[in-house]
């Protein structure tokens, strides 16, 4: 297969799996669905697996949150989510109704900033989804920038309305600047007509797509140049050691995929090639496919990513849940040491279990989602206490549970402490008797502690040293993984 015409190959069979994402799927299906032929299917899901696009799931593959990296390479490289989204949540704010960010892609309008009110009618628009043009509020606007403003009186659903206003950049020497975007007020009959919406939202929001527009034209001066990538080729190392079944011109396509989007406005191709380190003979087949797809356009001597890279699945792997994206690696955990696993937020002094998954043994730790425990007496709770400030932690009262129950003040602040520096707690029966358990920090993408995962088991399978010589090292491995898949997502414990 020459080079374009794999990242077309490759890029369809993300489309097909993107096109239901709720269903997990086979080659077979893929065959069916692209038209390609088995041998080629499965190289390409073995590279897109390789790449933490795609996890394989015994014979099925279901989409990974790495996956956004691609609609995020466009959501960063446009400016429009970065000069849009703070104004846009303080107008939902000020109004108490869903707002939305959205922008043309072809016949229809694509969503790249959602702000919902939770209510029990609430909108269940995602980022990354579509809605045709000419049946919203948004769409309208864009369509039709020069009224002004559009409203959306029950187009999409009955009940549903909204009224939008276009954001436009800077005016030029030969008129109006272009409408790059709508910002619609949505709400429901239940609560407004969309007259009164109108009269209710409009002044509020001109106000808003005002201050939209000036940080948009403050943001086309920024051309930070990329940052050339130090080191060898990863695709081609990964050939190397996959052989065949490896797509090195897939995983090169997608890598200058992701390059595009690395500068506000795009790239040129001598940029790109910088950043990737690849040849400009093999960037500029790769502009060319994404071209042809719809995905990238040039402006000038700029190459830019288009909206329609969020169909990449970016609308599925956005709505996933904390517990969604940390569970199937809480199952690898669990399999691989052959013990019980569990992930824990701190809820004042209590941890709080949010992910488990429990292994069938004739001894096995019997504990469910939302179960409860003190903080002070459990591995997950110390390494979520480890940040904490002495007086947070003075203000513990630890009292006895069980014979090895630690309940002096002074010595549990050391420990927890210990457990601050050492980056892992390990905490041998003082929840309960005959119950060891071990556990390292989940950290967002700021390198705050906001979750822990950590490994339960009978104290008669497991010693101390036996659980940080084996486990502890399984345990950093999956952190770091849930770590990355939430940094992709944005996912934060609290969800």
């Amino acid at each position: 297969m020459e080079p374009a015409g794999t990242l077309e190959r490759g890029l369809s069979v993300l489309r097909a799996i993107a096109a239901d994402p709720r269903r997990p799927a086979r080659a077979t299906d893929l065959v069916r669905a692209t038209g390609l032929a088995r041998s080629t299917v499965d190289r390409v899901l073995g590279t897109l697996v390789h790449l933490g696009y795609l996890r394989a799931e015994g014979r099925d593959v279901v989409l990974a949150p790495r996956l956004m990296e691609l609609g995020e390479a466009y959501l960063s490289g446009s400016g429009l989510r970065d000069a849009v989204a703070g104004p846009a949540a303080r107008l939902a704010d000020e109004l108490d109704e869903s707002v939305s960010v959205a922008v043309r892609d072809g016949d229809g309008v694509r969503f790249i900033a959602q702000f919902t009110r939770r209510r029990r009618m609430s909108v269940t628009f995602r980022v990354g989804d579509v809605l045709p043009a000419s049946r919203c509020a948004a769409g309208l606007a864009l369509l039709d920038p020069a009224k002004g403003w559009a409203e959306d009186d029950q187009l999409i659903e009955p009940g549903l309305i909204a009224i939008a206003v276009p954001v436009r950049t800077a005016p030029g020497p030969d008129g109006p600047g272009e409408a790059v975007c709508a910002v619609s007020v949505v709400s429901h009959t239940s609560r407004h007509t969309v007259a009164e919406l109108g009269e209710h939202c409009l002044p509020a929001l001109r106000e808003t797509v005002a201050e939209m527009e000036a940080a948009l034209a403050a943001g086309r001066t920024d051309h930070t140049p990329p940052v050339p990538r130090p080191g060898v080729d990863p695709a081609k190392e990964a050939k190397r050691e996959l052989g065949m079944g490896f797509l090195q011109s897939l995983a090169r396509g997608l890598a200058v995929m992701v390059a595009l989007g690395s500068a506000r406005g795009g790239l040129t191709l001598a940029d790109a090639a910088k950043v990737t380190g690849l040849p400009r003979a093999t960037v500029r087949r790769a502009v060319q496919a994404l071209e042809r797809l719809g995905y990238a356009a040039a402006r000038g001597s700029r190459f830019t990513l288009l909206p329609r890279v969020l169909e990449l699945g970016y609308a599925h792997l956005s709505g996933l849940t904390f517990r969604e994206i940390v569970q199937p690696h809480l199952a690898d955990l669990a399999a691989r040491v052959n013990e019980s696993a569990s992930v824990a937020v701190l809820d004042g002094d209590d941890v709080v279990y949010v992910a488990r998954v429990q292994t069938v043994s004739l001894m096995s730790v019997n504990i469910t989602v939302g179960t409860r425990f003190p903080a002070y007496a459990t591995s997950m709770g110390r390494v979520l206490l480890a940040e904490q400030p002495d007086e947070r932690l003075a203000a513990i009262e630890p009292r006895r549970l069980a014979a090895r129950t630690v309940t002096s003040k002074d010595e549990l602040r050391a420990l927890i402490r210990r457990a601050g520096a050492d980056g892992y707690a390990l905490v041998d029966q003082e929840l309960e008797e005959g119950v060891r358990s071990i556990a390292v920090p989940i950290r967002d993408r700021t390198g705050r502690t906001v979750a822990a995962v950590n490994v339960a088991t009978h104290a008669g399978r497991f010693g101390n040293d036996a659980l940080i010589r084996d486990v502890l090292p399984e345990l950093r491995e999956t952190a770091a993984r849930m770590e990355a898949d939430l940094a992709y997502a944005g996912a934060v414990a609290a969800e």
